[in-house]
């Protein structure tokens, strides 16, 4: 909600997820097939946007917390020499190393 409206009416959410269960396929599929279906057929406005707020959501809040420790060490190893941009694309590397090992070095020199 912002300044008393809501993007989503309750009802109207309901009865589209009521009828949505009759609409779908029949197989086992996740969410992001649901939200791509959803997209497709442009008559579930509410249940595409309740969709796109399930999967914005982080499951664990782990993650989260790794990049704040991962940042404390960072600041106190290189508190005094670092400006702030420094430091972000620092945490940057440190939080997407997953990431960062599929670049090669080849390419990040030139």
């Amino acid at each position: 909600k912002k300044d008393g409206k809501s993007d989503i009416d309750a009802n109207e959410l309901y009865a589209e997820l009521m009828f949505l269960q009759n609409f779908m396929p029949k197989e086992n599929i996740g969410p992001v097939e649901i939200l791509k279906f959803l997209k497709r057929h442009d008559h579930f406005p509410n249940a595409c946007i309740a969709y796109r707020v399930l999967l914005t959501i982080p499951v664990t809040v782990a993650s989260a917390e790794r990049s704040f420790s991962k940042l404390k060490l960072l600041k106190s190893y290189m508190c005094t020499t670092m400006t702030q941009q420094r430091l972000t694309d620092l945490a940057t590397i440190a939080l997407e190393s997953n990431l960062l090992d599929k670049i090669g070095y080849e390419d990040i020199i030139e």
